[in-house]
């Protein structure tokens, strides 16, 4: 009987992986299983932009059917459960899918760290739906605000999504002329927290530039439906910041239904503990991407899309060995930089072959372009890349 391998997630780790695996499959090896419970691959770090402008969303969503062959089986849906010893995985509206080996890639969740109302009265950005209503909410708010009452946009969180969605709303702001004060809000020291003070100071340049008010040093304590609230103690009351539209970027955990799930969990971050090979404690599971802590040695891989690019491709191929009974390839993550955009303007550090540690200007936005663009191809194809590159 051909072996059954099933992958969850439609993510750069998901889709990735999708299209390494049948790189490397031969014919009657293995067949396909592809579920997720939506049809298209989103290309998540570049879905700031539609925020600004909703219209990129064709450009940042490529359809599985362009990424997997006609010899796959997608399912549409979203998984609730996976039965490790009858190795089945269970979608929402019922459906039952057998497995041989099965890949998890779908991704990770927004971290709320148990502030109160904060959940309940911020967006977040974890994908098109997401950007939408950010969108729709910024554009509310600026057309009822006044020059003498601007409209308050308040986002919590100075990583690289926090920065990312900061700069799209400034874009948006000056693109339409509107009144309107935004506030990026970290609860750190600096901005980009953790990261070289070169790139952090690079950042906040670029960020005030663009008229972005950056708070550093106080954490959201709470967060209600007109205000958050920074600080506070036993002994002093915490500050009040009014907002019309809120954003929450703070972290990133597990989703909850890989609780039930029955392999090894980190319990302070419900995401799956794996090997450098993706196999998890359970030898028929593999687990990728934001859904997994990935072994490393000293420490895991980075949540970030970057990594997961890579570690799909080795994980890809290893199904394929797992299917033959080969021996498994272990991944490490090799760090080539990073890139965040700013708006129309983007800061690069630490890219390999360039000599420059921190870099700004044109040759840091054409690399942001040429990044998205080489996935895109990747994934898709080249003319489907090509067409994006001016929407990056």
């Amino acid at each position: 009987m051909t072996t059954q391998v099933v992958v969850v997630g439609s993510g750069y780790a998901g889709a990735g992986a999708v299209k390494a695996f049948e790189d490397e499959v031969g014919s009657g090896e293995a067949e396909l299983t592809w579920v997720s419970e939506h049809d298209y691959h989103l290309v998540l770090h570049e879905v700031h932009r539609a925020i600004r402008n909703p219209s990129v969303e064709e450009k940042i969503t490529i359809p599985v059917g362009e990424i997997m062959s006609d010899h796959a089986e997608f399912i549409e849906d979203r998984v609730v459960d996976v039965d490790v010893d009858e190795r089945v995985v269970e979608t929402e509206d019922g459906t039952t899918v057998d497995y041989d080996y099965l890949l998890l890639a779908v991704g990770s969740t927004t971290a709320f760290f148990g502030i109160e109302g904060l959940k309940e009265n911020a967006h977040q950005l974890k994908g098109l739906e997401d950007a939408r209503a950010i969108h729709e909410d910024v554009r509310e708010a600026a057309a009822n605000a006044t020059r003498s009452d601007p409209a308050q946009v308040v986002v919590g969180g100075a990583g690289l999504s926090g920065i990312q969605v900061a700069g799209e709303v400034a874009e948006y702001r000056d693109d339409h002329r509107a009144p309107m004060d935004i506030i990026l809000v970290e609860g750190l020291d600096e901005i980009f927290p953790g990261n070289d003070p070169q790139v952090q100071g690079a950042l906040r340049k670029r960020l005030e530039a663009a008229d972005v008010d950056v708070r550093t040093g106080d954490f959201i304590s709470e967060a209600d439906g007109d205000a958050v609230y920074l600080g506070g103690d036993e002994d002093e009351d915490p500050d009040a910041l009014p907002f019309d539209v809120l954003v929450w970027t703070g972290g990133v955990t597990g989703h909850e239904e890989l609780g039930g799930v029955g392999v090894d969990r980190d319990e302070r971050s419900n995401r799956v503990v794996a090997e450098s090979d993706f196999t998890t404690s359970d030898d028929r599971v593999f687990a990728i991407g934001d859904t997994a802590l990935i072994d490393q040695g000293d420490d895991v891989a980075p949540p970030t899309a970057q990594a997961a690019w890579q570690a799909a491709e080795v994980a890809g191929e290893n199904l394929v060995r797992a299917a033959r009974g080969a021996p498994l390839k272990s991944w490490r993550h090799d760090d080539m930089g990073t890139v965040i955009s700013v708006g129309e303007k983007a800061v690069a550090h630490d890219v390999i072959g360039v000599p420059v540690t921190t870099f700004g200007g044109a040759p840091a936005k054409l690399l942001k372009k040429t990044i998205a663009t080489r996935w895109i191809a990747k994934v898709a194809s080249t003319g489907r890349g090509i067409s994006a590159f001016g929407d990056m």
